[in-house]
């Protein structure tokens, strides 16, 4: 993915600025002086027609309404992004933070007919930690949550860890997406698409897929 620079609420209107493509640029006074060193080039003989100046002028004011429209959303995106930090959100992911002392919690929702689900915890690394059964809920999204216990009967160190869940329906085992809750730390515009990114405990979570702000 696009590599970018996490955005703080103080950094705000510098972030909506640079999110304006360089090429667009241009104020009044640059357009000015690009008009004055027109003036100064043109051929006496076949001056510049006048109506050229209208189309430039109209240009002009297209980009600057673009500007501040680009301007307005950027910073309302990173405004609104700024209001979730500290908070938690669940949104789909597969990696989650484990803390000290803590849990992992998340949701899934179970396909229907699904008689039971099993979440596995495996390392960052992809080795298996351990497994567990949840009973789906008979509507709506299915909690789970893990403490930390590994299948060895020990507590795993604090750190990252890789979620799957797999869901037992008509006797066969198919594969569910599993969604996390993380806490988001900061917030980054990515130049690409101008979407928003929350930056979170468990990695990055664009904006538009958070499920539910806790």
């Amino acid at each position: 993915s696009t590599s970018t620079n996490p955005i703080s609420p103080a950094t705000s209107a510098a972030a909506a600025s640079n999110a304006v493509p360089a090429n667009m640029q241009i104020n009044e006074s640059d357009f000015l002086q690009l008009i004055t060193t027109q003036l100064q080039n043109q051929n006496p003989l076949q001056p510049t027609d006048p109506s050229q100046f209208l189309g430039q002028l109209e240009g002009l004011s297209e980009v600057s309404s673009l500007q501040s429209m680009q301007s307005t959303m950027s910073s309302s995106q990173v405004s609104n992004g700024a209001s979730l930090l500290g908070h938690s959100v669940l949104a789909p992911g597969t990696s989650a933070s484990l803390p000290a002392g803590g849990a992992i919690a998340g949701a899934v929702n179970a396909p229907a007919g699904a008689t039971s689900l099993t979440v596995s915890i495996a390392s960052a690394s992809g080795v298996p930690v351990t497994s567990f059964q949840v009973t789906p809920a008979s509507s709506g999204m299915t909690a789970f949550s893990w403490n930390g216990a590994t299948s060895a009967g020990t507590t795993a160190a604090a750190g990252q860890y890789t979620i799957s869940v797999n869901a037992t329906v008509n006797g066969a085992s198919q594969t569910v997406a599993p969604m996390v809750v993380s806490q988001v730390q900061s917030v980054t515009i990515d130049p690409s698409t101008q979407q928003l990114d929350l930056n979170t405990n468990g990695g990055t979570v664009p904006l538009s897929s958070v499920v539910t702000i806790l």
